[in-house]
């Protein structure tokens, strides 16, 4: 309602701008490390069932140090340090009677009518509550697993056997806790109001359709947050058995602008990130579109007192000769509707006490006129145009040298995980997402379904429909071997220790953990650092009229990579100029019909948040026709020559630079043909040597070029 919901109402001006966004191009993360990356240096494991598919509910249980997972016909009980170990699992399926029953409903009895396990609730000490499908059938039970960290149990109640419905979906491909299509609910959390028990409130996020939506615009989708008191018990008279309390609001994400706002309507996910103040934790959700016109997802956080302010705000009331929704001016009966039954308010005992005039107008007025805005009234982080759609979101408050920091990890539609950090933004109580990592933790690239954080583990757990795995919040040796690269990452969780980049520990000493997550600044922090390594100069040799690719690909990448040049006997540096012959790439410099005057130094310099680092200094040397004649027999005649190994050596030195001259090994770039294997050369002490060379073939495109 509102101005919001006004702007959200006129479709020209929705489609301008999301025309206007779908034109800008996602942020780039600064890392990012593909599955077998991270299978093979960063301790990602992995969890499947034979034949099995569909883990969709996950549990942190960290007093037993056990992952809960709930899949097809299965709960998983797996260890929280390491999923792939010590894994337990019972078969839940459902009764051939269901599965037949399902199949006489016409769904597939081989994808529909299963038992798909969508709740994991803790009951007590010794037993969790599960709900799952049973193929259009709900039902729930209890699952014994013990208390003891030794001896882990995993047990079935048959005897527990309860109907589902309201619990489970019946379908499962909805993640409702619901029966019904619309609405869809997406989570519930029950957040206490005050000292008294009695006033706490269990708040819920969904989708649905907007009432309030003028006809013309058809079916409008919208996202909503609802309250129901903890201790509602419907009325007496009125509403029996049905919620009393019952209030919505609409859930607003947009990006504003001069002719109208960007709507991200699809809420996918919430998560509650306490804070201090118990009564005020922070709500991140993330939300997609449904424009056609472009695809887009955000992230939008809410402050817990903004919500509450929407509820005791006015009530969207139907009014006048054209129906249109306006603030209910009119009384509002006592006790106000949404307030819950305790002696903080009143004397109200119970909901079955509150007069008939409070249950009508609830009845009447379940929609509030305030929508809920974002803190900053914006996203706090947003991508248009990238491939994919965000999924599920967690949280995890960090301790930094300069503060706290919440970091978000967003799963997507591909099987990423995108490590997000939010950071004040100037002087407004606003902040920004910035993104360090994208993390393909999924080898087929299924959907992220759920997402579990351990804080006291350091892991986050995900699941998609292929399986659940596992990875640490963090990676600092992957930003680098130096200050200025553990620096400009941003991570809170590392800091520079002097020789590494490391887990930052709050309660070590600061003169040796260097760390500036708000700015990322490392001319301060690291200048006079002894660990950074000695640029050496590399020689690369290249052919007159062929190409040379000059390799340089930052760790970062957001870094903007800058080429000087440097022709010899000059002193003057020049900038590398991206036109006529030569072309920037993401990897290198490529360099085409290469003249003698192309010889010289090349200096490679990644450029990040105003600070130069300089990554390689290349010495380019240009050959003509000749010399790559003879330097091509000296390398069909090398394996012809085992006893004097250092002959043929000793010769392509002087054919590319007389004199010779000590040099370190030698080897291909990365090459734009694919190079003939080098010959076999015999094993010598000190560093290995060698020589890679193409030919010129017609058919073989650019030659590559020799790297010293």
């Amino acid at each position: 309602m509102g101005q919001p919901a006004a702007a959200a109402m006129i479709p020209g001006l929705a489609l301008l701008w999301a025309a206007a966004l779908g034109g800008a191009a996602p942020s780039p993360p600064r890392l990012r490390l593909s599955f077998q990356e991270l299978q093979a240096g960063h301790g990602l494991r992995t969890f499947q069932l034979g034949r099995t598919c569909c883990y969709e509910a996950l549990l942190v249980d960290e007093e037993r140090g056990r992952l809960f997972v709930g899949a097809e016909n299965h709960v998983a009980s797996l260890s929280l340090d390491n999923i792939s170990k010590r894994a337990k699992k019972l078969a839940w399926p459902a009764p051939v009677e269901w599965r037949e029953e399902c199949n006489w409903a016409g769904k597939d009895i081989g994808t529909e009518c299963m038992n798909f396990v969508k709740l994991l609730h803790v009951y007590n000490h010794t037993h969790l509550l599960a709900c799952g499908t049973g193929a259009f059938h709900p039902t729930c039970a209890f699952v014994e697993v013990g208390h003891r960290l030794e001896e882990p149990m995993l047990r079935l109640d048959l005897r527990s056997l309860e109907d589902g419905k309201g619990k489970s979906p019946y379908d499962p491909r909805h993640r409702a806790a619901s029966v019904l299509v619309e609405p869809k609910f997406v989570k519930v959390f029950w957040i206490p109001e005050s000292e008294n028990p009695d006033d706490d409130k269990i708040y819920f996020f969904f989708r649905e359709l907007a009432v309030e939506a003028a006809p013309a615009l058809g079916r409008l989708s919208v996202s909503r947050v609802g309250q129901i008191c903890r201790n509602d018990v419907g009325g007496q008279r009125s509403l029996v058995n049905k919620w009393t309390t019952f209030l919505k609001a609409r859930l607003v994400c947009s990006v504003p602008g001069v002719e109208g706002d960007t709507h991200f309507d699809q809420l996918q996910d919430v998560f509650l990130l306490p804070s201090r103040d118990r009564w005020s934790p922070l709500l991140y959700a993330v939300f997609s579109t449904s424009s056609g016109v472009f695809q887009g997802s955000a992230v939008c956080v809410y402050s817990m007192n903004d919500v509450r302010r929407a509820f005791l705000g006015p009530f969207a009331h139907k009014e006048g000769p054209m129906h249109q929704w306006m603030s209910y001016q009119g009384r509002v009966p006592y006790p106000r509707p949404g307030m819950c039954p305790s002696k903080t308010f009143g004397t109200f005992s119970s909901t079955k006490d509150f007069p008939d005039d409070v249950i009508q107008f609830a009845r009447n007025h379940p929609l509030m006129y305030s929508s809920v805005l974002p803190i900053g009234s914006r996203p706090l982080f947003l991508q248009v145009g990238a491939g994919y759609t965000f999924t599920q979101i967690v949280a995890d408050r960090v301790a930094a040298a300069d503060g706290q920091y919440d970091v978000l990890f967003i799963g997507t539609d591909t099987g990423t995980v995108l490590k997000v950090i939010s950071v004040p933004k100037g002087s407004r109580p606003s902040s920004e997402g910035l993104l360090l990592e994208e993390l393909h933790v999924f080898e087929d690239s299924a959907a992220v379904t759920s997402m579990q954080i351990s804080s006291k583990r350091h892991q986050l757990y995900v699941a998609s429909r292929s399986g659940v795995t596992q990875i640490a919040l963090h990676r600092c040796a992957a930003h680098g071997r130096a200050c200025v690269e553990c620096c400009l990452a941003r991570d809170p969780y590392c800091a520079w220790d002097g020789a590494a980049c490391t887990r930052f520990q709050p309660s070590s000493k600061r003169r040796f953990r260097r760390q500036d997550v708000r700015n990322g600044d490392p001319s301060t922090l690291c200048s006079g650092d002894s660990s950074r390594p000695t640029l050496q100069e590399r020689k690369v040799f290249g052919v007159e009229g062929d190409s040379a690719f000059l390799e340089c690909e930052p760790r970062s990448l957001q870094a903007r990579v800058n080429w000087t040049f440097q022709r010899a006997g000059e002193p003057a540096q020049t900038q590398v100029p991206a036109e006529g012959r030569v072309q920037h790439t993401g990897q290198g410099l490529l360099l085409r019909r290469l003249q003698r005057g192309d010889s010289g130094v090349y200096l490679c310099t990644a450029v990040e948040r105003g600070f130069s680092q300089p990554l390689r200094r290349l010495a380019l040397h240009v050959l003509n026709a000749g010399q790559a004649e003879r330097l091509a027999r000296v390398e069909e005649a090398a394996p012809a020559a085992p006893q004097s190994p250092k002959l043929w050596y000793r010769d392509f030195l002087q054919l590319v630079e007389p004199g010779g001259g000590g040099a370190s090994s030698l080897r291909m770039c990365r090459p734009l043909p694919a190079p003939r294997p080098p010959p076999p050369e015999p094993r010598r002490k000190g560093r290995n040597r060698r020589t890679h060379f193409s030919e010129p073939r017609a058919d073989r495109g650019p030659r590559s070029a020799v790297h010293w």
